[in-house]
């Protein structure tokens, strides 16, 4: 087990490395930089001139974009940023935004707590959402609760979020309809004057409808997975000769089929903890104006601030494959017919 670990962890290096030196090539390819976007905004409320103020403006504009290269690092050779940014990511120093003028590791923390609450309680909603139905839907196979379900599960999968997001809003958020819902923020101003409990429903309160967009169109594939599987499990020979011995059909389900059936729902865990929980919509976060980290890395995109295009990167794909590993690890949980490391007898 202990090797096993060793060697995931080795071979995480590569992966991280690789992700990391494929996002600098593209961003040498780029065009409209940093400092062009720096000179464009400085230009734009500029007026046209005679030809000696053009020639000075134009001088000016060297000298103004050798210091900006200088300050943000260009004036250096690629493969010397190259090798500083490895050096710098090995200590954990993600740099600083070019826009913001702040460490990215500040910015990740100061975003952090949107991208928790969105993510964590997507996650968590759903599967306590989609498992019991999967479930239900499967012991109930091609009853109308399955068809029903499924056709409802489908047209909320089918619905963008962003669509859905309009939509509530207009119904619930002060739009044509309702004002039941705030539409800004996760807390209300008066949030320091309000008792725990009061804190808590504020907290929800502003949760609602942002949830709700999410939640919707990620349970969907993970509840017709978990009716699939349970389907498949309950047809296997075991589950017969268990049924013969006369079992009840709950301790059949609960006892037998439950895990065997989970080991593909802890196969996609990873994956939709990290999708849930640092890749948060954007459009949603826009919507009801959520800073998280998911506008952070759109508008880093857009105004080409590197480092935390980068560190943002580093920082994902990181949190990504420790998860990774951590679920490989809960399959002995699950089955501790898997064996890491050797052949099991």
């Amino acid at each position: 087990m202990l090797s096993y670990i060793v060697k995931r962890i080795l071979l995480m290096l590569p992966t991280l490395l690789g992700a990391l030196t494929l996002t600098f090539i593209v961003i040498q390819f780029v065009p409209g930089g940093p400092i062009e976007q720096i000179m464009a905004e400085a230009r734009a409320g500029q007026k046209g001139g005679d030809t000696e103020g053009y020639r000075a403006s134009r001088d000016i504009d060297q000298q103004q974009i050798a210091a900006l290269k200088k300050l943000y690092g260009f004036d250096k050779p690629v493969h010397q940023r190259y090798l500083e940014m490895l050096a710098n990511f090995a200590r954990f120093d993600l740099g600083r935004s070019f826009m913001h003028n702040k460490d990215v590791w500040t910015l990740i923390k100061e975003k952090l707590p949107v991208s928790i609450s969105l993510g964590l309680w997507t996650f968590v909603l759903s599967y306590l959402i989609s498992i019991p139905l999967g479930i239900a839907k499967a012991v109930r196979e091609g009853t109308r609760f399955d068809t029903l379900t499924t056709s409802l599960v489908l047209v909320g999968y089918a619905i963008p979020g962003f669509v859905l997001g309009v939509l509530l809003i207009v119904l619930f958020a002060g739009g044509t309809f309702l004002d039941w819902f705030p539409l800004r923020g996760l807390s209300s101003d008066n949030w320091t004057e309000l008792s725990f409990a009061a804190r808590i429903g504020d907290y929800f309160w502003h949760l609602a409808l942002p949830l709700t967009c999410l939640v919707i169109g990620s349970f969907a594939t993970l509840t017709m997975l978990t009716k699939n599987t349970f389907v498949e499990e309950m047809r296997k020979q075991y589950v017969l000769v268990a049924r013969a011995k006369g079992l009840s059909q709950r301790r059949v389900l609960y006892k037998h089929i439950l895990r065997n059936a989970l080991i593909p729902l802890v196969t996609g865990f990873p994956a939709a903890f990290v999708h849930a929980f640092f890749a948060g919509s954007v459009l949603i976060e826009t919507l009801f104006s959520l800073d998280g980290l998911g506008l952070l890395g759109f508008e880093a995109v857009t105004r080409r601030d590197y480092p935390v295009v980068l560190g943002s990167l580093y920082f994902f794909t990181l949190i990504g494959l420790v998860v990774k590993l951590v679920s490989d690890l809960l399959y002995l949980v699950v089955d501790p017919r898997v064996q890491f490391g050797r052949v099991a007898k």
